[in-house]
């Protein structure tokens, strides 16, 4: 199995055959511009390649009516001034004689990616399509949108595949308020948008695009309007718009390239891996591409680059998040229990000016800053990506002996080099623990696959080492890193491991300790937790804890060390290490104890981007796990911007919330 991309060239035909300036930006170099940036990067190559199909009509009639695929398929036959006319009784669409062919291609691309990833043919993937889908409605094309691609492909799954619970994010900038109308009275299918409303003011102009928007009858709870598991989705669909990236004329928002990395791993956790992405918006062509780029990347495994820039929540941000969880606590029992302040009312924030008009002069100007801003940016990423390549090794396991139990994913390297003799010995001199011949060769190990991550030979590694001896070990590893130059360590030490007394406290290291006696951060870059004894209370502490605090800190290197009694399962030891890739860019390196097979291809198959963890039923954290992180945040958000973000007791990554990275607006 692999990652599958959806494409069709007669996709490209449809374009605007009139002067309508508010339509031109939805143009078939959309696609061209980043199909030929996925073949330039190799990513295309690198994918399960499917001709799209058409969508049959019975198909389309999933969610559409038969009257309203009727007039879409008689444009065919008209003219341009009766496809002019046509257009003009919806709000910002325009149709083309190849607009019926374009638009069940793309709804076609969506269905054959869910068959792939449902019959096991491929893990995940994209359907690359125009146009858009999330807006259509049942009996109306809205907002360049023919056919809503993703609600029927929504439908496909249960019809088809027999499904109970999809869960759609849509992280388009505009809301798609035709998914939410299908789906609004039905607890099948969790919508979660993310999307830019404005009280109001910006388009679709909807009421119902409001955080208090929740669903009707039986889907009560079931619309999440962000302006994510109780629910334990088993496919993730992503209506993917990336015209909240930088630069582009729709959204006007900021959020650079490899956001879309980040959101796109995140989900990975979720639903075995199985995520299908279907292309919504996107209007400046660099920034679509790069976007574009970055989300296969991720789909393929490969490691996201490090968020740039200062980790610095905006207060329109929180203001959105506290109205959501307000307005959700009523129907997610996880959300009923967090420990979060009033909700802000929007005359407390300072509100956006109304969107400018196109055409006019302070519109050109903004535009003109706007793309001139993007260039910048874009220019800057790809500097970035050009001097910090992908590793030519993604994972690489070392390990003094190979168990036989063991089994590891296709292209894991098992590495058989160590460091000097001499050397190691020197490292390891004042440590008791690292003297014996066993602890000697494997601490070796250990210090050549430190040195291979941060010179960019490698990107994650695992390694082993006697169980007396992952103390001693660990603060040697620490100081290698310092050594070769690492500005910033985080270690994730899990277990009865206790900080070593003599490092520094000056920023340089994170140390957080899971497993500790209590709640306490005797510094800003020294805490500790009690190990949370039930699934739900270990997400509560990664969502709500770790990950903002990594996130924040911006490490170089992400050590992570299952001790004595760390009491991780192993699928859990291997949830904590993916989701410490996001924040260091993929450089982390577990520390496990020796005779662990199990644990190791979990570890391995997590760092090696390989996300089908199945986590189990998930109970609700303990009161005391939920008083301890709650104790813990009131301590450490004064100086840690991120954790005002983070939710602080989500039953599970298998209900309606998680972390939100809001793009400043």
């Amino acid at each position: 199995m692999g990652t599958a991309l959806v494409y069709h060239e007669d996709m490209t035909v449809a374009r605007l055959l009139w002067d309508y300036p508010e339509c031109e930006i939805e143009c078939p170099e959309r696609l061209t511009a980043t199909l030929k940036r996925l073949q330039q990067r190799g990513l295309e190559q690198r994918c399960l390649r499917l001709e799209a199909r058409e969508a049959s009509e019975a198909e389309l009639g999933l969610v559409h009516s038969s009257e309203y695929v009727a007039v879409v398929r008689g444009t065919q036959a008209l003219g341009t001034g009766e496809l002019q006319a046509l257009s003009g009784q919806y709000d910002s669409v325009y149709f083309h004689p190849s607009t019926f062919h374009c638009a069940r291609l793309a709804a076609g691309a969506a269905l054959q990616l869910v068959d792939a990833v449902l019959t096991g043919a491929a893990h995940n993937g994209l359907a690359l399509v125009r146009p858009p889908g999330h807006h259509s409605q049942r009996t109306a094309a809205n907002g360049f949108c023919v056919f809503n691609n993703v609600a029927i492909a929504a439908e496909h799954a249960k019809q088809k595949h027999g499904l109970h619970r999809i869960l759609i994010v849509d992280w388009d900038v505009h809301h798609g308020q035709g998914i939410q109308y299908i789906f609004e009275d039905d607890p099948s299918v969790l919508y979660f948008s993310w999307h830019r409303y404005e009280h109001g003011r910006f388009w679709p102009f909807l009421r119902e695009s409001d955080a208090d928007e929740v669903g009707r009858g039986r889907g009560h709870g079931f619309t999440v309007n962000l302006p994510w598991n109780q629910f334990d989705p088993e496919l993730v669909l992503v209506s993917a718009g990336f015209d909240s990236a930088i630069g582009d004329p729709e959204g006007h928002m900021r959020a650079t390239p490899e956001c879309f990395a980040h959101l796109t791993q995140l989900l990975q956790v979720l639903a075995g891996g199985r995520v299908c992405a279907v292309l919504e918006g996107g209007y400046h062509l660099e920034s679509l591409a790069e976007s574009v780029c970055m989300m296969v990347q991720a789909l393929l495994g490969d490691p996201a680059p490090p968020l740039s820039g200062t980790m610095v929540p905006c207060e329109s941000a929180l203001e959105s998040i506290q109205r959501v969880r307000a307005a959700q606590a009523p129907y997610w029992t996880s959300l009923q229990h967090q420990d979060v302040g009033p909700v802000l009312s929007p005359s407390a924030c300072s509100p956006e000016g109304r969107p400018l008009l196109p055409g006019g002069p302070a519109y050109m100007e903004a535009a003109a800053a706007e793309a001139a801003e993007a260039a910048v940016a874009l220019s800057s990423l790809l500097d970035r990506l050009r001097l910090q390549p992908l590793p030519p090794v993604r994972t690489a396991v070392a390990l003094t002996s190979v168990d036989a139990a063991l089994v590891l994913p296709s292209g894991v390297l098992h590495q058989e080099g160590s460091a000097p003799r001499e050397e190691t010995e020197a490292w390891a001199r004042p440590h008791e623990a690292l003297a014996q011949d066993g602890a000697l060769t494997a601490l070796g190990k250990v210090l050549n696959l430190v040195d291979r991550i941060l010179d960019g030979q490698v990107s994650s590694g695992i390694t082993a080492t006697p169980a007396l001896a992952t103390a001693a070990t660990l603060d040697v590893a620490i100081r290698r890193g310092l050594h070769l130059g690492a500005q910033r360590l985080l270690c994730v030490a899990v277990g009865q491991l206790e900080r070593p007394p003599d490092l520094s406290d000056d920023g340089r290291i994170l140390w957080l300790n899971i497993g500790g006696q209590e709640a306490a951060a005797l510094s800003m870059f020294h805490v500790s937790v009690p190990l949370p004894q039930v699934t739900g209370g270990l997400l509560s502490c990664v969502l709500g804890l770790v990950l903002p605090l990594a996130y924040g800190f911006q490490p170089d290197l992400v050590l992570v060390a299952l001790g004595p009694a760390h009491g991780l399962q192993d699928t859990h030891g291997a949830l904590l290490a993916l989701m410490l890739r996001g924040p260091v860019g993929g450089r982390v390196l577990a520390l496990v104890q020796e005779s662990k097979p199990q644990l190791v291809g979990a570890l391995a198959r997590a760092l090696h981007g390989e996300a089908a963890l199945s986590l189990g039923p998930c109970s609700m954290a303990s009161p005391e796990d939920m008083q301890a992180l709650k104790h813990l945040r009131r301590q450490l958000e004064p100086k840690w911007r991120m954790l005002q973000v983070a939710v602080t007791s989500p039953g599970s990554l298998k209900s309606a919330e998680g972390e939100v990275f809001a793009p400043q607006s």
